[in-house]
C-alpha cells in the first residue's frame, strides 16, 4: 500500500544509501513540480467553475473552510506514507487562489520529511522496509488522522486567540 515513488526511494536506499537520499531529493523536486503544474492548471480555469458552485450556501461555507484550513488537506496526505487523496486538494488550492509560495512551502514541508524518512528507513531496515510499511498501514492511517485533527485544532486555537487579541485592542 505504498505509492510508486515511495517504493522507488526505498528500493534505491536499500541498494545504496547515497542513491536513496538522491532519490529523496529527486522525488521531492518531482512532486513539487508536478503538483505546481496541476495547481496552476486549476488556478487558470478552476476559479470560474468553483465560483459558480461555491458562492452561496454550503458551497460558500466549504470555500471559507478551505481558505482557513484547507492547506491541511494538502499537508497531511503529502506527508503521510499511506496513499491518501491529494490531487483534489491541490486542484482546490489552485482554484481558490492560494498563494503559490504558500502552497509550495507547505508541500515541501510535507514532502521533504516523507521522502527522507523513507530513504532513512530503507537504509535501516533494508529489504524489510516495504513489508514493514504494509504491515503498519493502519497505524499510519491513525497517525494521519491524529495529525490532521491536532493541526486543525491548533489552527483554530491560534485563529480564535488572534481574533480575541484584535477585539481587545478595539
Amino acid at each position: 500500500m505504498v505509492g510508486g515513488v515511495d517504493a522507488l526511494v526505498v528500493v534505491l536506499a536499500v541498494a545504496d544509501r547515497g542513491q536513496g537520499y538522491q532519490a529523496a531529493v529527486a522525488a521531492t523536486l518531482g512532486s513539487l513540480i508536478g503538483n505546481l503544474i496541476l495547481f496552476f492548471i486549476a488556478r487558470k480555469g478552476g476559479e470560474q467553475y468553483l465560483h459558480r458552485y461555491t458562492s452561496t450556501g454550503r458551497g460558500a461555507r466549504w470555500r471559507a473552510w478551505f481558505v482557513e484550513y484547507g492547506m491541511l488537506t494538502v499537508f497531511v496526505p503529502a506527508l503521510i506514507v499511506v496513499p491518501l487523496p491529494l490531487k483534489l486538494f491541490v486542484l482546490s488550492a489552485g482554484a481558490l487562489e492560494v498563494s503559490p509560495l504558500r502552497f509550495s512551502l507547505i508541500l515541501l514541508a510535507a514532502r521533504i520529511p516523507r521522502y527522507f524518512f523513507l530513504a532513512w528507513l530503507g537504509t535501516r531496515l533494508g529489504k524489510d522496509t516495504l513489508p514493514y510499511l504494509r504491515h503498519h498501514v493502519w497505524e499510519l492511517m491513525l497517525i494521519s488522522m491524529v495529525l490532521f485533527a491536532g493541526l486543525y485544532l491548533a489552527i483554530r486555537f491560534v485563529h480564535r486567540r488572534s481574533q480575541h487579541l484584535f477585539t481587545d485592542l478595539d
